[in-house]
């Protein structure tokens, strides 16, 4: 398994489950439920018997439009979920910018990261 480290910007950092259920007012059973399913991306960090959820993904109290897509894409083409953040949170390339698959999820270009993860098969 892949080790997850949270060394990026603010807005990239993982929240707990519980911390998510409570804020959301749900049982935390339906935010693993959610996880699941492929609505969320759910990390566990090296050393965590807890999953975790990357704020970026989150925009107005619930999944960001098209997190399932991307989620979906990665299971067809055999990606886990340590995996798909690793891919979604590594920089891009030489002039880029330092930006992230995960900064176009969040401009909302869901068909360029869905493409992105489906080449890493």
């Amino acid at each position: 398994m892949r080790s997850v480290t949270t060394d990026h910007d603010s807005e990239s950092s993982l929240l707990e489950g519980p911390w998510l259920a409570e804020r959301w007012a749900v049982d935390p059973a339906r935010v693993e439920a959610m996880r699941r399913s492929g609505e969320l991306i759910g990390v566990r960090p090296e050393g965590s018997t807890r999953w975790q959820y990357p704020a970026w993904q989150l925009e107005g109290g619930k999944p960001r439009k098209g997190v399932d897509r991307v989620v979906s894409a990665a299971r067809d083409a055999g990606v886990d979920d340590e995996q798909l953040y690793a891919v979604l949170t590594a920089p891009l390339g030489l002039g880029r910018g330092g930006r992230r698959l995960c900064d176009l999820l969040t401009e909302g270009r869901v068909d360029e990261v869905v493409a992105a993860v489906r080449a890493e098969r």
